[in-house]
């Protein structure tokens, strides 16, 4: 049964007549547990009585492990999850530039949501509005992680939505800078060769992700969908985003000392819906056939010797395309490079992504399609009762063709690589 003790304070090693009293109670396992700090016996009772009650109820929390410093149970929470590699990274990302500096020493059970919201304030002077609330919201997660393992009664952060934050300083893109006309995408295609152009080419027609591009082995490309329509078998080509390894994934992971190694290899796409079939007009179909009909490599996109892109090295390929570039003469070793004028100043292999599902937009592909296309979830009861049918395939694999055709023509280009030099941008 809980009861209280006095604690005698000392002063120059020597016991004083002044006390406060420490609360004694039973803990789970049959031992005993105390509390000091108490200016009287009633209320260490009384708090050892709660703490005896809530152990009965089965709702207590070791006051020990609500003490521990958020620092601490980070480590714990991070070893204790197993996202994908680039999410494991951009959550340190948050933890070390961010979170951690301001509160990695103070104990769980004293972090509020009005100490919070006044540190994610000032740290919005400083940094995107954006980056603030993945902040915040991570540390939710995490203090809901310490609900779940009880070393917390309630998480203060739970419910809670960040007001008052300044203005959002960082420059948004426009519109026009993210979704491209198809002829600044067929010219930078044209730009970049028939080799790295078609990597461009496909991201914009398809709307696959960077890593699904560069992860994609010759034997996902090029397959065929078959389904019953009109009496007969309706088919066309497809790209498979495999549900195994259908993503190059490129992070750092940390050792147990913190140290940071890069990491790339093979992994599952970013979610469920991520793993699917895109289907394919028939330019792009002809384009790839051919492409890899010379293609030696196994992985459908890599460099012109075979090596899997590292991110940075295909936008260093990437922005002077894109960007424009001043001439440069030949020399050691160094071909000559023609100038290039801008032709889409800026432009990210997201925007392409942006691009394509603009494009669907413009041509009315169901929503169901696109959703689909994109290997993003459909929302709502929909999602279950609503399926692509070949007619809806059709549709956007015309509206796609057409896309291409007209551009063509916009350009007076019969054929996309035709008559071109093959200059490597490097």
């Amino acid at each position: 049964m809980a009861h209280a003790e006095k604690v005698y304070k000392v002063r120059n090693g020597k016991k004083t007549t002044k006390y406060t009293w420490r609360s004694r109670y039973k803990r789970p396992d049959g031992s005993w547990g105390s509390e000091p700090g108490f200016p009287t016996r009633k209320l260490a009772e009384e708090w050892g009585e709660q703490q005896e009650a809530a152990i009965r109820e089965g709702r207590w929390v070791d006051p020990e492990l609500s003490r521990k410093k958020f620092g601490v149970f980070v480590k714990q929470w991070m070893a204790a999850q197993r996202p994908r590699g680039r999410t494991t990274m951009n959550r340190w990302e948050r933890l070390d530039g961010h979170i951690l500096p301001k509160w990695k020493d103070t104990p769980m059970i004293a972090i509020n949501w009005f100490e919070v919201e006044a540190w994610a304030r000032e740290l919005a002077l400083r940094i995107a509005r954006s980056t603030v609330t993945d902040c915040v919201q991570l540390m939710s997660r995490i203090l809901n992680g310490a609900v779940d393992s009880r070393h917390l009664t309630v998480n203060p952060l739970a419910g809670r939505r960040l007001t008052g934050l300044p203005a959002d300083t960082a420059k948004q893109k426009a519109d026009e800078d993210q979704a491209m006309e198809p002829e600044v995408v067929l010219e930078l295609a044209r730009r970049l060769g028939p080799v790295y152009g078609l990597h461009i080419v496909t991201a914009a027609w398809t709307g696959l992700r960077w890593e699904e591009l560069v992860g994609l082995h010759r034997r996902n490309a090029l397959l065929e969908r078959k389904q019953k329509h009109d009496g007969g078998v309706f088919t066309c080509p497809i790209i498979r985003v495999d549900k195994e390894e259908g993503a190059l994934a490129e992070y750092y992971v940390r050792d147990e000392e913190g140290k940071r190694r890069s990491h790339r290899g093979l992994e599952p796409p970013k979610n469920q819906k991520s793993a699917r079939d895109v289907d394919l007009p028939p330019f792009l179909a002809q384009l790839l056939e051919k492409h890899l009909a010379d293609w030696p490599h196994e992985f459908v996109f890599t460099t012109k010797t075979g090596k899997l892109w590292w991110r940075s090295h295909w936008f260093s390929v990437l922005r002077p395309a894109a960007d424009g570039r001043e001439e440069r003469q030949k020399g050691r070793g160094r071909p000559v490079s023609e100038e290039w004028e801008p032709v889409a100043p800026g432009l990210t292999m997201r925007d392409l992504r942006h691009t394509h599902d603009s494009w669907q937009e413009q041509i009315d592909v169901r929503p169901v399609l696109g959703y689909e296309q994109m290997g993003h979830k459909y929302p709502g009861i929909k999602g279950t009762y609503r399926h692509p049918t070949p007619p809806m395939r059709i549709e956007r694999l015309d509206g796609l063709q057409a896309l291409f055709e007209r551009a063509m023509r916009n350009l007076g280009w019969e054929s996309l690589w035709e008559a071109v030099p093959q200059i490597s941008p490097k």
